[in-house]
């Protein structure tokens, strides 16, 4: 299982949560059963938050999330401290083979699928083999495997996000950057450093402004906080960060990390704060109250909705409060929109 993807949780129900995230990804990467991925997904996000053991399956049902069959499962795994659906695919090589490339950033099912299947490629030894039959950011993803593997702890996530916004200031201090993602909602680690972007001088109706995400990026090259990229395009850049051997601890080790910066309009970007903030399960209750109360909403707008289902002209957004207060919910702060 990667660490990167994994829940990030010490509660004790732990071994349920790994066993649901495993079936998840086995749904997800070998069998492309995305209602089974989600279903397994959202019963690992409920109990990797419940704070008492589970003690039975029964008990389990009682849980938004979880019905018979993984009830069945938590039984199971009670009783004999193992799960015999599990036990079979660990035994099948080429699905265990696919679900290990798929943690390779770049290689996504079909791709890891292609490789085990058509190259025979059962491993990440296998891979670096092999490196010429993989497109760039399948690379780099190969290249820093072992350290996009790890979670980066808060404190360092912290470090690197007053260096990357002092840098853009020094850039142009008209410009807003939100690290978003497990991060704002006050998680202990995370996968990677989510930042979303904007700028007062780009708005919706504007054409885009590639040049603000690109006065950025030389910044963070410069300065040699970013040592690849792996894409850029006019409003997206995803690419490898290091924190600077002058900001790193007596001792500690300085692992590559994952980047994503988005820049966004800056009428949008409170919309896009809420949405890129997560979690994916609070996105969509959300947007479910929002629906309920004759509204669209999305990372981009939120817009009411006419008497013909048509959605009409995006409404005023100046905080996140603003959507809570369109919709008639009451404001949460990102903690505490952790599902």
């Amino acid at each position: 299982m990667s660490k990167r993807k994994a829940p990030d949780s010490n509660n004790p129900n732990q071994n349920f949560v790994d066993f649901l995230v495993e079936l998840a990804n086995y749904e997800k990467n070998v069998n492309r059963a995305m209602h089974k991925h989600n279903a397994y997904r959202k019963a690992a996000s409920v109990l990797a938050k419940y704070p008492t053991r589970i003690k039975s399956g029964d008990e389990a049902k009682k849980l938004d999330g979880i019905g018979e069959k993984i009830a069945k499962k938590i039984d199971e795994v009670i009783a004999t401290g193992k799960l015999e659906k599990l036990e079979k695919i660990r035994k099948d090589d080429k699905s265990e083979a696919i679900n290990m490339l798929t943690r390779v950033s770049g290689i996504g099912p079909v791709a890891a699928r292609k490789l085990v299947m058509e190259d025979g490629i059962m491993s990440i030894e296998d891979l670096r083999k092999n490196a010429d039959k993989l497109n760039h950011h399948q690379q780099i993803g190969l290249r820093h495997f072992e350290d996009f593997e790890r979670r980066i702890p808060r404190d360092e996530v912290t470090r690197m996000e007053v260096i990357i916004k002092q840098l853009i200031a020094d850039e142009d201090e008209d410009y807003v950057a939100t690290v978003c993602g497990s991060y704002r909602r006050g998680a202990a680690s995370s996968g990677d450093m989510d930042i979303l972007l904007t700028h007062p001088s780009f708005i919706a109706k504007d054409k885009k402004k590639p040049e603000l995400l690109t006065a950025v990026v030389k910044k963070l090259v410069d300065s040699k906080i970013a040592t690849e990229s792996i894409s850029q395009g006019d409003t997206k850049f995803m690419g490898v960060i290091r924190l600077p051997e002058k900001e790193a601890k007596e001792g500690e080790e300085r692992h590559f990390r994952r980047l994503d910066i988005r820049l966004i309009p800056h009428d949008q970007y409170h919309c896009g704060t809420l949405y890129f903030t997560g979690s994916d399960m609070f996105n969509k209750n959300m947007r479910a109250k929002a629906l309920e109360e004759g509204f669209t909403l999305n990372e981009y707008t939120i817009r009411p909705m006419g008497s013909t289902g048509i959605p009409g002209e995006p409404l005023p957004v100046t905080s996140e409060e603003d959507l809570f207060d369109y919709i008639g919910m009451k404001y949460k702060a990102p903690s505490e929109r952790n599902m």
